[in-house]
């Protein structure tokens, strides 16, 4: 009897043992797994980022373009503006000659 309870206890550690190994690859594949997802998901998260980083690079451009055109457009007005002030100064001073001559030939008569 005594030999009987030896080999089952054999056979009862050959089986856990067995049943082990078996764990212990599927935590490893598990492991694996788990480091696999890990990276996609890093890799998921990079490309994620540089295509943000690519939209706020264009965005910034189409801006520094649309500031550059204002600029460019308010320059254009100012001086629109300066050129129509000093034709009207031109204009003004020939007003004032002209009617100083006429004021002059009034006061010799």
């Amino acid at each position: 009897m005594r030999k009987i309870i030896i080999a089952s206890m054999a056979a009862a550690a050959f089986s856990l043992a067995a049943c082990s190994e078996k764990t212990q690859d599927a935590a490893s594949e598990t492991a694996d797994s788990m480091g696999d997802d890990a990276a996609a998901a890093g890799d998921a998260m990079a490309e994620g980022a540089a295509d943000a980083a690519d939209a706020t690079a264009a965005a910034a451009g189409e801006a520094a373009d649309a500031t550059a055109d204002a600029a460019k457009d308010a320059g254009n007005a100012v001086e629109g503006t300066v050129n129509a002030a000093g034709e009207a100064a031109d204009k003004a001073g020939d007003k004032i000659a002209e009617e100083t001559k006429k004021a002059e030939a009034n006061d010799k008569q």
